[in-house]
């Protein structure tokens, strides 16, 4: 038996040295030859193609791509009889990866469908295979943009890009770059919470790692079976809390994807440095575990040791597989895991948690843009929260830490300005010995109060700033108080997804006569009210972590430092301009994502270099112009 993989053909060819990452070459398309019963994939000689393959690799004009788990056995025949085997009798699936015809219209990284030139349609194969016609990817772009729009329901659009993505992804990207403002809630927040709910039923080509209880003490093994081996960016989820829907198990992949997704068309990372991770250990919704279509572990989760333990095999493992610079984002655990894993990695590995991290940073750069709007520091205002979970606590913190930075106060006053509500009511130092330990730092001397409006009204907050993940919370009542001694109040519903907020743009502009400063964690349309119209802002992570890990990549960062959380919010916020004011917006539009990306981790670079944690050196000159030069490009390539 042959075995024809990336390591083994390059060394014993003497091109031992040569990488395989896509660099300013001409790339030689791969192509999966299924040499089946008639031996045949398109008329191709196997031999030729290695010689001439081999030629160009001499001659240092291409990168061969070659299938790392391709074995060969026998000839060109069907000498392993799959096709006149019987469905009892073992089988070897086999394939070469070389160039190809048919097979290269089926390969997402490559395929470019209509996009074909006539003269790559002839070398490749392709003759008869499609229409005459050659199109651009623009035109390419228009006409799918136009299939999309047709549909109303927002998950048949969510499974139109999916299924894009899984048949040529440089359109996808190139589609969702150029359509972000309106394709961002397709394929993220709130229409990917709908696709977690229903994944079961939807999920046609798995995307990502499935890690579950029955792959422990073998997790690096699994690791290793991901075709991609330079990997810089994992998303992981247990799916215990997706969004504001709760439990949603093994089908919370949704999240890891849409966000990777994410981290490709807004921060420029490279697909094939993307991976996708579920850790499936049960699940506690007892409506899953009883739906036929269910994804995953049919049990209750797993909790305590055993959980422990898994977690800390797919952490190691991950290290020792992809090195001390690869970046963990952890995804939607439940509040008791979440905090737990960010205090235990953050010492060992370069993680980080966009529910309690990123959508800290995003707020913080929200309340500093509407500083421009109501005036004063941050450290004059007061603040008020709904929820104290993951995310409303790793907000308040790093205002807290904001506040102490720009005042040279100590953390611990500046987190008397912060008051937060959880589902008991206000926290107060008499609760001190029932609260949990993420909590306690926010516990002040107050009396106890057991409702929102009542607390809005005793503590007057300037800003009010809901986490709870509960819809419709910011009743009347709560907005006209914020409003009865505030010029501007500043409300933010964070929740996600839009059933979840804790009001609508609709209400708090109109309960607040047209004063209210807003921003919410889904998006909401503008809103007319007494002839002027109101745009409201966006509190939505992805202005962040795409940004932030691209910062984290282009210096070689070993580790996360609060500090760099705040750089990142610090840039987010200049990126608003005067314009945006005008129109009560505290974010800049996502028209200009990119940009805003390129200035995010040039800030959280350079405070990677300053704190001595940056290990790219020596440190470009300007780093701007670096990010953006590292950046991802969906335009297709032409082929030799």
């Amino acid at each position: 038996m042959i075995s024809l993989n990336s390591s083994s053909f390059l060394s014993n060819s003497g091109f031992s040295g040569i990488s395989r990452s896509v660099s300013q070459r001409k790339v030689l398309p791969p192509v999966v030859l299924a040499l089946g019963s008639n031996g045949r994939a398109g008329e191709l000689n196997v031999s030729a193609v290695m010689e001439s393959t081999l030629k160009e690799l001499r001659d240092g004009n291409t990168v061969l791509e070659v299938d790392s788990k391709s074995a060969v056995s026998g000839g060109a025949r069907d000498v392993q009889g799959q096709d006149a085997a019987t469905e009892d009798q073992i089988v070897t699936p086999w394939t070469i990866t070389v160039a190809s015809g048919y097979s290269l219209l089926r390969n997402p990284h490559h395929n470019k469908g209509l996009a074909f030139t006539e003269k790559e349609r002839d070398h490749h194969y392709l003759r008869g295979l499609l229409p005459p016609a050659v199109v651009s990817q623009d035109l390419q772009v228009k006409k799918l943009m136009a299939n999309i729009r047709q549909y109303t329901v927002p998950l048949q659009k969510y499974m139109a890009m999916m299924d894009l993505q899984e048949r040529n992804e440089k359109l996808f990207y190139k589609l969702l770059m150029d359509n972000v403002e309106e394709l961002l809630p397709v394929v993220y927040t709130p229409t990917v919470g709908e696709a977690c709910q229903k994944y079961g039923g939807i999920l046609r080509r798995p995307q990502g790692l499935f890690i579950s209880l029955n792959e422990k003490g073998k997790i690096l093994e699994v690791l290793k079976n991901w075709p991609e081996k330079n990997i810089q960016v994992i998303v992981v989820t247990d799916g215990e809390r997706i969004l504001g829907l709760g439990d949603l198990g093994c089908q919370g992949m949704g999240i890891p994807v849409g966000k990777l997704s994410l981290y490709t068309a807004l921060g420029g990372v490279r697909p094939s440095a993307c991976l996708p991770v579920t850790i499936d250990v049960g699940t506690n919704n007892q409506k899953l575990l009883d739906d036929e279509f269910y994804i995953g572990l049919r049990q209750k989760r797993a909790t305590g040791q055993e959980y422990a333990e898994l977690i800390h095999e797919f952490m190691c493992a991950v290290k020792q597989n992809y090195g001390e610079k690869v970046l963990v984002q952890f995804e939607d655990f439940a509040n008791h895991n979440a905090f737990d894993l960010l205090a235990r990695y953050g010492t060992t590995h370069l993680v980080f948690n966009d529910d309690i991290q990123g959508t800290a940073s995003v707020v913080l750069a929200g309340l500093i843009s509407a500083l421009n709007l109501v005036g004063g520091t941050l450290a004059e205002h007061t603040f008020l929260f709904l929820g104290a979970g993951e995310a409303g606590t790793g907000i308040a913190e790093l205002i807290a830490l904001e506040m102490s930075k720009q005042t040279q106060a100590p953390l611990e006053e500046t987190r008397k300005k912060i008051w937060l509500v959880d589902s008991k009511g206000l926290i107060v130092s008499s609760r001190m010995d029932s609260l949990q330990h993420f909590k306690k730092p926010w516990a002040h001397e107050h009396e106890p109060i057991k409702n929102l409006v009542d607390a809005v009204k005793a503590i007057k907050p300037t800003v009010l700033i809901g986490s709870s993940g509960v819809g419709r919370t910011f009743t009347k009542e709560v907005v006209e108080a914020m409003a009865s001694f505030n010029e501007k109040p500043i409300i933010l519903a964070l929740s996600n997804p839009t059933s979840q907020s804790e009001c609508t743009a609709e209400e708090a502009y109109t309960w607040s006569e047209g004063r209210a400063i807003f921003a919410s964690g889904s998006p909401f349309d503008p809103v007319k009210y007494n002839g002027k119209v109101f745009v409201p802002g966006q509190s939505n992570n992805a202005y962040i972590f795409p940004g932030f890990g691209l910062g984290l990549i282009i210096s070689g960062a070993i580790r996360v430092h609060d500090d760099m959380l705040l750089a990142a919010s610090e840039a987010l916020a200049k990126q608003a301009t005067q314009e945006n004011f005008d129109k009560g917006m505290i974010y800049p539009p996502f028209s200009n994502i990119r940009k805003i990306s390129a200035h995010i981790a040039a800030n959280v670079a350079a405070k990677a270099y300053e704190l001595g944690l940056a290990t790219r050196l020596p440190q470009p000159e300007n780093l701007v112009e670096y990010a953006e030069n590292c950046m991802y490009s969906p335009a297709y390539r032409s082929f030799r």
